[in-house]
């Protein structure tokens, strides 16, 4: 009997992030959430951290030369992928890089899932330029999905941030960012008197809140779990409201277990404690 050598015979997706050895971020969340949700997850790391850059000093090697050496051999193991879900990215060329990557692997049937890491509190990172937003306005074109917060909402959009947004405003943005590609958006992070918001648009049906009531502060890797189990219940099939009630439910799960066992705003959640609770 001839085996069969095919690597595709499971749901796999890449994952394009950075990845941070300690503070529990990016590919090192990200990546056994989607493994839980029973999806191969296969990273393509843009820079390695010894830690994120909320420390008071962190090791960091830009990837960014070797990305497309990487790439080339995937193309060579003709691997294709149910998904493809891409976090920060540090520079225009890493945008360029991604970008060639979506139009050579994507098939009728990749779901690509983009977040759009840009900014927070209504202003930009400070590595994001003019060109760089620029350029993610062209990467979110080839999203199905996108998951952005209010400030990079406005950044895509041009659109004056303000703090306090009525639901007419968020809708408003959430039909331009669904006019430059994406089919779903949801707008994390809102913050409603003792709630944090998430508004969900979806083409054809009716766009809601996903509300969960709002426990201890901002920690690390929130997004990035937000992200993985969007991306992962997207190649699964899950209705999107369905996937973003989930995730906003876990994470809070996630923030409680942190918040009990003393972990410092730092180390991001233990997602650890909570994660046998996912499915």
């Amino acid at each position: 009997m001839k085996s069969n050598n095919s690597h595709n015979h499971q749901k796999k997706i890449a994952l394009i992030n950075d990845f941070s050895g300690f503070g529990r971020c990016s590919i090192a969340v990200e990546l056994p959430i989607i493994s839980k949700l029973k999806v191969q997850c296969c990273p393509l790391p843009t820079s390695i951290f010894s830690n994120h850059t909320g420390f008071p000093s962190h090791f960091m090697e830009d990837f960014t030369p070797s990305m497309e050496d990487y790439i080339a051999e995937w193309r060579k193991l003709h691997l294709t992928f149910s998904g493809i879900s891409t976090g920060f990215l540090g520079s225009a060329d890493q945008i360029r890089i991604v970008s060639n990557f979506i139009t050579d692997f994507r098939t009728k049937d990749t779901v690509v899932i983009v977040d759009p890491v840009m900014g927070d509190y209504g202003k930009p990172y400070p590595t994001y330029t003019e060109d760089m937003c620029r350029r993610m306005k062209e990467l979110v074109k080839y999203a199905d999905i996108i998951t952005p917060n209010l400030t990079e909402a406005c950044i895509l959009t041009d659109t004056p941030y303000k703090e306090q947004v009525k639901t007419s405003e968020i809708l408003e943005l959430v039909k331009k960012l669904s006019d430059l590609g994406p089919s779903k958006v949801v707008i994390t992070g809102i913050p409603q008197k003792s709630y944090i918001c998430n508004f969900c648009y979806e083409e054809g049906k009716e766009p809601a809140f996903v509300k969960t009531h709002k426990v201890g502060q901002s920690r690390s890797g929130t997004g990035d779990i937000f992200a993985a189990i969007i991306s992962a219940d997207a190649v699964n099939g899950i209705p999107f409201n369905d996937s973003v009630k989930k995730a906003s439910l876990f994470i809070k799960k996630c923030i409680l277990s942190s918040i009990e066992l003393d972990i410092p705003l730092t180390d991001g959640v233990c997602f650890e404690e909570v994660l046998d609770k996912l499915k």
